[in-house]
């Protein structure tokens, strides 16, 4: 059970970022006639989805929201995409996932989707925890958290008690 005591980010902020992503989203490609949305599975598909919402309310943009499967215990196991890579060919797409900590999972999702030639590739996060072990980094992201490495960040976007906690 999350404790609001653990609580850093309730609801209302979290629309607040998503909106705001979406803005920079929007502003980044408002010269591309579509973009796709990459969401990694879970969370990252609720929040791409969430960032299509907006994007469909403020713009012409064609959005697609897709979803990447991966096992974040062993990403290096079979990856599945709803999607063929291959269509994504000289395509604006932004990977999408509720917190970056590593780089990790985001590392073998970008190995997975640059087996396809793509025009421009962003990553968007609600949190990012400043724990780098590969060279990536957030282009949008909602908060930036200064953790240890002992404190986990649990974000829940369905259901009661939506929010980012520390735990």
């Amino acid at each position: 059970m999350l404790k609001d005591e653990n609580l850093i980010f309730d609801e209302r902020k979290i629309k607040y970022c998503t909106k705001r992503i979406a803005y920079q989203i929007f502003e980044s490609n408002i010269k591309n006639d579509e973009i796709f949305l990459v969401g990694i599975s879970e969370n990252g598909s609720v929040f791409a989805r969430e960032i299509e919402r907006i994007l469909n309310s403020i713009c012409k943009l064609k959005v697609i929201t897709l979803r990447l499967e991966i096992d974040k215990k062993n990403p290096q196991n079979k990856i599945s995409f709803e999607y063929g890579v291959k269509k994504l060919e000289n395509k604006s797409i932004v990977i999408v996932d509720d917190v970056l900590n590593t780089g990790f999972i985001l590392a073998y999702s970008l190995k997975f989707l640059l087996t396809a030639y793509l025009k421009q590739i962003k990553i968007a996060v609600l949190v990012n925890r400043e724990h780098n072990k590969f060279p990536i980094k957030a282009d949008y992201k909602g908060i930036s958290l200064s953790t240890s490495v002992n404190e986990t960040v649990k974000v829940n976007l369905n259901g009661k008690n939506k929010g980012i906690y520390l735990v």
